[in-house]
């Protein structure tokens, strides 16, 4: 690839305002894409598929200039380029928000928005300018609520989105790449994400847009690609008339039923529960909130993102301090904002953010099974390494943490793969009680089979387990009884098999069934 104006590439389309052809990206050890091709056309939504490990985020990161390939082509607007910088991609227009927000949490929104781009004159910074534009853009993407003058570190994750979006609006996009976008936003935020995109699309802007969600893919998407290995397996597939058993099998090279694993026989209501919660309160986010959860059984809480269901498991695992209310285990109190105690007590906890929130990514696999349990294996004041590796490799197997090795960086695996190492932790400590949030946000369709089987395990050998998922259609497959979560308290409990998806959204919306 070379830095020069040039014939339009042989076979590109009219209006085609991107072309890559045979990318090649390896690191050592690895070869992350192997001949990728890909083609987007301004004002469409081009859809990237793939399992976690297909290669899409390398690739996305190749096309931002966040990476260099060793081989392949690129054309942008029939003319060939080289992505030298990212600063030459912003250039061109190309914008890239990727799923783990890179904004800076001490920083205003309108700071964040111009990191980098500070508007200023004779030295001095136009502030006022700089926050009149923000508020015009939030206004654009139908956030006005949103304050120029906040700190991000302060908004939820559906606002951090936005700055996001505003971030990449605030100069002329021409080609917008959206890496699972929806995971952090409740059904009303994707509403108007797909409103912004729709709008985008209609002025000429190209979309590629990464989710798992295939119900997202057939409302927004023009076009599919499919990555697997770090090729492409197919491309220009339409987004709306592609089955999804196709999609699947070209994702995993096998078709996969997107079931659920199913619910033992049997009546567990006369059984002690494990995980009593009475009367909890978390100040200005959830109140009133009681339910119990028995060894065995799976619980899940629905929600609207904010409605407080992750702050109600936070506040159960002591990360949070109950404002009222009491968490109890096996019948005994826990102390109220120690996270200590309730891991003593035999309570996990898998957060919704597991790259910032539970893992050591720069640590090896086995240090992050085992950090919760470093105690067992010490010998005389050291850690006894092998044991440990051992225990992680055990775990790791059982697992089928994929690629193996425990010694592997825990960052160099997929999301899906990642996951499990956060659940083979939980599994070593041998927890009575196991809080998921959001278990497969991120996560393939293969890797997410995986990933409901094992939770149902775990839960068959006697752990009470509580799951949180935006994905109403999860919870409900996944839980044997739901609690559904409005505004800070719970409007709706019982049996999963007695409510069906349409009522749960009542439920959020409304506070009652229609």
């Amino acid at each position: 690839m070379t830095e020069q104006s040039g014939a339009q590439p042989q076979g590109a389309e009219p209006g085609e305002l991107l072309r890559m052809r045979g990318i090649v990206k390896r690191f050592p050890g690895v070869l992350a894409l192997s001949g990728v091709d890909l083609d987007v056309r301004a004002g469409e939504v081009h859809c990237l598929l793939g399992q976690n490990g297909a290669g899409k985020s390398t690739l996305i990161k190749v096309l931002s200039a966040a990476y260099q390939p060793e081989e392949g082509e690129i054309a942008w607007a029939g003319e060939p380029v080289r992505l030298a910088t990212p600063v030459a991609a912003m250039r061109l227009g190309i914008s890239t928000i990727y799923q783990e927000l890179d904004l800076v949490p001490g920083l205003t929104v309108t700071e964040n928005v111009f990191l980098g781009r500070e508007l200023s004159r004779g030295g001095f910074t136009r502030t006022s300018e700089a926050t009149g534009r923000v508020r015009d853009i939030l206004r654009r993407l139908g956030h006005s609520e949103v304050d120029p003058s906040a700190l991000v570190g302060d908004l939820s994750p559906a606002a951090q989105q936005i700055v996001s979006m505003a971030r990449a609006l605030s100069h002329d996009t021409r080609l917008l790449i959206l890496d699972e976008p929806s995971a952090v936003l409740d059904q009303e935020e994707v509403r108007n994400l797909f409103r912004v995109i729709r709008d985008l699309t209609a002025e000429g802007v190209a979309i590629v847009y990464i989710s798992h969600r295939l119900e997202e893919i057939r409302e927004i998407g023009d076009r599919i690609t499919v990555l697997k290995d770090g090729r492409t397996v197919a491309t220009g597939l339409p987004a709306q008339d592609t089955p999804t058993a196709e999609l699947i099998k070209l994702m995993t090279g096998r078709a996969i039923e997107y079931v659920f694993p199913p619910r033992p026989e049997g009546d567990r209501s006369a059984a002690d529960p494990v995980l009593e919660v009475r009367e909890l309160a978390g100040e200005g986010r959830f109140r009133d909130v009681t339910f119990d959860v028995r060894a065995g059984e799976i619980v899940g809480l629905a929600g609207l993102v904010g409605s407080g269901r992750s702050e109600i498991l936070e506040t159960v695992y002591g990360a949070r301090r109950a404002s009222a209310g009491t968490v109890s285990v096996a019948g005994r109190k826990l102390r109220k904002g120690s996270v200590r105690a309730a891991v003593a007590a035999g309570v996990g906890l898998a957060p919704e953010e597991r790259k910032s929130q539970a893992l050591l990514l720069d640590q090896a696999v086995y240090r992050n099974i085992t950090v919760s349990s470093l105690g067992r294996f010490a010998r005389g004041g050291f850690l006894d390494d092998s044991a440990e590796r051992a225990r992680a490799e055990e775990l790791s197997g059982s697992l089928d943490v994929r690629p193996t090795g425990v010694e592997r960086p825990v960052r160099t695996l997929s999301g899906g793969n990642q996951q499990k190492v956060v659940l083979a932790r939980w599994l070593l400590r041998e927890c009575k009680v196991l809080l998921l949030d959001e278990p497969t946000r991120g996560v393939d369709v293969g890797a997410r089979s995986e990933i409901y089987k094992l939770i149902r395990r775990l839960a068959d050998d006697g752990v009470a387990v509580v799951v949180v998922s935006s994905e109403v259609e999860e919870v409900l497959g996944l839980a044997d009884r739901v609690l559904v979560v409005r505004e800070g308290r719970v409007v709706h409990e019982g049996p999963a098999t007695e409510i069906d998806e349409s009522g749960v959204l009542d439920l959020v919306m409304e506070g009652e069934v229609a």
